[in-house]
């Protein structure tokens, strides 16, 4: 299954992440990104974040206010049944090859993206397909918006 990377998203720490035309996905993140709270973000196996367009929009059509880079997500995905992204699940993007590691969980600074302040509306463990996913990085390389976002196997 083929999709493309909607929108790139960095920040200097918090949230929004912004959108930029293209970055390096090391294993140690992003380019031109950083996480202000290294405790809780970070890390190998949190070294990207992404998320699904199709369900960004989905919680825009609830009345949430949010939009691509909102909630904290490196890669914001369109075209990909999210549902298939899964922990051990691995992506293609753009020169870049990941691997789902577990989903995002939430955290305080995202309440300002629900009309309600509910931002337990993107716990995977309330709301199952509707969270974040962290993923580790098996191949470096840049990505730029545009760029083909695919599902593989261990045969491609």
């Amino acid at each position: 299954m083929a999709g493309r990377v909607h929108q790139i998203n960095v920040s200097h720490g918090g949230v929004p992440k912004l959108g930029v035309p293209e970055a390096l996905i090391t294993a140690s993140g992003v380019s031109g990104d950083r996480q202000a709270d290294l405790r809780h973000h970070g890390g190998p196996d949190q070294a990207v974040c992404l998320y699904s367009l199709e369900v960004i929009e989905g919680l825009q059509a609830e009345g949430h206010p949010i939009g691509p880079g909102s909630a904290g997500e490196n890669l914001t995905v369109v075209g990909l049944d999210w549902n298939q992204v899964t922990p051990g699940s691995r992506l293609r993007v753009g020169g870049a090859l990941i691997e789902v590691t577990y989903p995002a969980v939430p955290c305080a600074k995202n309440a300002q993206w629900f009309s309600d302040g509910k931002f337990s509306r993107i716990l995977e463990s309330r709301h199952r397909g509707w969270s974040r996913m962290y993923a580790r990085v098996l191949e470096e390389g840049r990505v730029t918006v545009g760029d083909s976002a695919r599902l593989v196997t261990d045969s491609q």
